[in-house]
């Protein structure tokens, strides 16, 4: 019996970028360059006529980041997606907001415009104006920005060791926290979808232990699986960017709609989600991002010693957005415990919203 060898399809390192289905390898970096791509591709599926639109300033851990952009540049650009460096972080941001406006302006060619904003902590700092005049204004219901924030922890790179999320909550911009780079991807691609669906900016915070590292990640045309709530009456044409809206309006609209509008889409989509004992268990760990995989190789070790609490009587939360926390799963996680450790960097953002979500409901 004669045999052929049959030969295997020429690897090429775009690949990370073009392969719509199956097991890749990619850094931090590169999964960011694909989630535009991804997303395009996904509104393409559906039918909607979008473009999108990167702008930002570098800065370590997102130092590759512009460089990996250029070197996707043809890519990017058969599928409509404008990269466009910024003279500086707050005039990334400004034309960022901008872009917001292309389907209720004239003119416009496509039907939304969606946009990713990049920055390492100084640049969050100084961007505070734009991001919060951009965050009240809102987003289109085909648009939506994604502000990923360069995070470093220990000031490696850095003259001050940065935490972004307190900047954000102060312009009132929701925070997810991915910690592989396979969350890099889906958490990238759930904040663009929270975005349309809430009408508010979503950061996305960036460690370098999480962007510079490399992993599979495994990718799917339908991947993450995206769930859109289901709106109050009347309520979701008044969430979107408007010609004009008045401050004392939009700070509302943020607040009491857009809000809890990403809060609700957070739980529809599991992005917060519990794990371990349910009946029996004692005690409760809650942990985000690097925190969270440190925390399960603790976990680990532990077991391998012998040292650990049993896992029966073990209940964890990985939280997957940090700001504004989910009320319902924290009481559901806490039911029946009889202690809870946050695990967390820096300033106490978990405990304080745990501990906020846990006094509320024993005072109600």
């Amino acid at each position: 019996m004669t045999t052929h060898a049959i030969a295997a399809p020429a690897a090429s390192l775009s690949d990370r970028y073009t392969v719509t289905r199956g097991v890749i390898f990619m850094s931090g970096n590169q999964a960011l360059v694909r989630l535009p791509l991804q997303q395009r591709r996904r509104d393409l599926l559906a039918g909607h006529k979008t473009g999108g639109f990167i702008s930002g300033y570098r800065g370590s851990p997102l130092g590759r980041l512009d460089m990996e952009l250029w070197q996707s540049a043809d890519l990017l650009r058969g599928l409509d997606i404008h990269f466009q460096p910024g003279v500086n972080e707050d005039l990334a941001a400004t034309a960022l907001w901008g872009a917001q406006y292309v389907p209720i302006l004239p003119g416009g060619r496509v039907d939304g415009v969606f946009g990713l904003w990049y920055g390492k902590g100084p640049g969050v700092d100084r961007s505070g104006d734009v991001l919060k005049h951009a965050n009240a204004a809102g987003t289109s219901p085909l648009g939506g920005v994604l502000a990923l924030a360069g995070d470093d922890h220990a000031a490696k790179s850095s003259t001050q060791a940065h935490q972004s999320e307190q900047a954000f909550i102060a312009a009132g911009i929701p925070v997810l926290y991915p910690s592989t780079v396979q969350e890099i991807l889906d958490y990238g691609l759930m904040g663009i979808a929270m975005s349309r669906h809430a009408g508010c900016w979503v950061a996305m915070k960036l460690v370098t232990d999480v962007v510079e590292g490399s992993s599979t990640v495994v990718v799917e045309e339908d991947r993450p699986r995206i769930v859109v709530p289901e709106d109050p009456e009347g309520e979701r044409g008044a969430r979107y960017i408007k010609r004009y809206q008045p401050p004392l309006q939009q700070e509302a609209q943020l607040y009491n709609v857009r809000l809890p509008a990403a809060v609700a889409f957070a739980r529809a989509n599991g992005i917060n989600r519990i794990a371990g004992a349910e009946a029996d268990a004692r005690i409760g760990i809650v942990s985000a991002g690097k925190s969270w995989t440190d925390t399960e190789l603790a976990l680990q070790r532990l077991e391998s010693q012998g040292l650990a609490v049993p896992r029966s009587q073990l209940r964890l939360l990985k939280v997957g957005m940090v700001w504004p926390l989910e009320p319902e799963i924290v009481t559901r996680f806490a039911r029946g415990l009889e202690r809870i450790l946050v695990i967390e960097e820096k300033r106490p953002l978990l405990e304080d919203q745990v501990k906020a979500i846990l006094f509320a409901v024993a005072g109600a």
